[in-house]
């Protein structure tokens, strides 16, 4: 089989992210890029995680031709390719559609640094990127236009596109937004936020970066 351990590896953090509550029924997405061919597995459409073999998982190239599967990709296949293509350091995506970060999104209002945590994950506030139909192409390029450098951003009126070295540094961002969106919104039901400087942020995520994890 094709890349199975990537396939497998693509499956255990779909699990993940179900676990960690930022998904339900089939929605979201999740895919692992192999640094040496290229080649990315991605989850198919409309299948239930927790049901998934290695051989569900469809292998793309970098432009969302089906390589290897039985299966139809995910819906999304075009914004993760694309994202692939543009942010040659990221071999993990993990799409959401996580609540409160989600509910920022029908707002139209960033998640700012209201977390020691975000900034240091993500680097900065989680921009909202301008609305565009799921499935398109346009979906990811409003997406990459406003995510920056960052390793997160919100997809207005959808959810949240978390990237990342790994999938691990994916799964990782996606869940920060989501805890970072549910306690800004709890705290703007008493008072204003306080929300980090940027030296602050900038300085943090630098540390989180150089320091963070078994290097």
């Amino acid at each position: 089989m094709l890349l199975k351990d990537l396939r497998e590896s693509v499956i255990e953090y779909a699990l993940k992210v179900i676990d960690a509550g930022l998904i339900s029924s089939t929605w979201g997405n999740i895919s692992a890029r192999d640094p040496e061919s290229g080649l990315i597995a991605i989850t198919p459409n409309g299948m239930e995680y927790r049901k998934l073999s290695p051989d569900d998982i469809v292998i793309v190239d970098k432009n969302g031709n089906i390589v290897d599967s039985k299966r139809k990709p995910s819906s999304e296949t075009p914004m993760h390719a694309l994202f692939y293509r543009e942010r040659p350091e990221i071999n993990g995506i993990v799409h959401t559609h996580s609540c409160y970060a989600t509910a920022m999104s029908t707002l139209k209002k960033e998640i700012p640094v209201v977390l020691a945590e975000l900034g240091a994950c993500v680097g900065g506030p989680v921009k909202v990127a301008e609305y565009a139909r799921g499935g398109t192409e346009e979906f990811g390029q409003a997406a990459l236009r406003a995510i920056g450098d960052g390793t997160a951003v919100l997809q207005q009126n959808h959810g949240v596109l978390a990237i990342g070295k790994t999938l691990n540094d994916a799964l990782f961002s996606a869940i920060v937004v989501e805890e970072a969106a549910k306690i800004y919104w709890l705290a703007l039901q008493v008072g204003e936020p306080f929300i980090l400087p940027d030296q602050e942020v900038k300085e943090i995520h630098e540390g989180f970066i150089k320091t963070y994890g078994q290097k």
